[in-house]
């Protein structure tokens, strides 16, 4: 019922930027951690960088200073600011919302966007 809508990923070249977004849709439900992953060719996936729902951040040292991560919590969306991006985040990058339902708690993930760092 509830889906992930990812965008804002393509093709730029080191040292540029993209912003990821990925909103979610569906009946009202409750988000607590909301993060990103990514995925490049030959790799396992990893987690790149959450948010919680207060606002509290944690990120993979490889991106720290370059990666935003922020929420807008009345919009049920998380966004990816990727600045000085290398090579080496070529990936696709998918996001992970924790949702609340009564007692349960489930995972929700994006489709998954591309994100290509090359001259």
């Amino acid at each position: 019922q509830v889906q992930l809508v990812e965008s804002g990923g393509g093709l730029v070249q080191p040292g540029g930027s993209l912003r990821l977004s990925c909103a979610g849709s569906g009946p009202v439900y409750s988000i607590h951690g909301m993060r990103w992953y990514r995925q490049a060719p030959g790799k396992q996936r990893e987690l790149v960088a959450d948010i919680t729902r207060g606002g509290s951040t944690n990120y993979i040292n490889s991106v720290l200073g370059r990666f935003t991560i922020s929420r807008d919590n009345a919009k049920n969306t998380v966004y990816l600011q990727m600045n000085s991006l290398k090579p080496e985040d070529t990936a696709v990058y998918y996001c992970n919302f924790d949702l609340v339902v009564g007692d349960g708690v489930f995972a929700s993930w994006g489709q998954g966007t591309q994100v290509t760092v090359s001259s």
